[in-house]
């Protein structure tokens, strides 16, 4: 059992700005009111320039921290399809996306203050060590000063470290655990919560007691800097306010990890 962390805050980061041309996933808008921490899609798996300029326009507005969001160049499946890439194209993919987010951001008067990886690039390289290596490459390669948001536990920390780049870890609020640490694959029945309760649930075992229960009920160990909402679901807006709420009820503060 892990022991109880002493904290005062956390922080709350959603992904945003996950459109195309006129379509958008997410309530970019709404969000930006609850959330200290707004992962901007880069054009890869979602978003273009149009999306971009907005998040970072709301980021201002709402005083949010604004991080880049690559992922695979992949939008028919939302970039949640497992690709094999070159890892010198990995890093490249990555940097090209990072360079754009800045480039938006320096056009709205604000900057990028970390990078999120998206999706089942982001799952892939938790687990491989190589494509961690080649995504902190990128990030090392454009700015050494952005600060990496990981996957707690996994392949991404020891790859952070090698390349001397600050970190913070992240947990999820809606997605189940696998006994490895990793999220449990969407495939699998029950890796996605849906009902509010189990995410407060969830919410409160990380951020009062450093763990969380696996989908096979097993207490794992967890140390979060910061609770991942996702920004694309039916109820997101809500579901972001009940959790903002109850982890203030908690006594915690919602504060930026950046």
């Amino acid at each position: 059992m892990a022991s109880a962390p002493t904290r005062t805050s956390i922080d709350l980061n959603a992904d945003l700005g996950e459109g195309y041309g006129p379509w958008s996933l997410t309530n970019d808008a709404g969000l930006m009111s609850v959330i200290t921490s707004a992962n901007m899609a880069c054009g890869a798996h979602a978003g273009d320039a149009n999306h971009m300029s907005e998040v970072c326009r709301l980021a201002v507005e709402h005083g949010v921290t604004l991080g880049a969001h690559p992922g695979y160049d992949d939008k028919p499946y939302f970039g949640r399809r497992a690709l094999a890439m070159p890892l010198a194209d990995l890093t490249r993919t990555v940097a090209y996306q990072i360079g754009a987010a800045q480039a938006m951001a320096r056009l709205a008067g604000t900057r990028i203050g970390y990078v999120k990886v998206h999706g089942a690039m982001s799952n892939q390289s938790a687990e491989d060590p190589a494509m961690a290596n080649a995504i902190a490459a990128a990030i090392a390669g454009v700015d050494s000063s952005l600060v990496w948001l990981v996957i707690s536990g996994s392949a991404h920390v020891e790859a952070a470290e090698h390349a001397r780049l600050a970190y913070c870890r992240e947990a999820f609020i809606d997605r189940a655990y696998a006994p490895s640490g990793q999220l449990a694959p969407r495939s699998q029945p029950g890796s996605v919560h849906t009902d509010i309760d189990t995410m407060l649930a969830q919410v409160e075992q990380i951020v009062t007691q450093g763990s969380v229960t696996t989908i096979e009920g097993e207490t794992l160990a967890l140390d979060a800097d910061s609770l991942c909402l996702h920004g694309d679901g039916a109820h997101a807006l809500e579901t972001a306010q009940r959790v903002r709420s109850h982890i203030e009820s908690l006594g915690l503060s919602v504060a930026p990890f950046c």
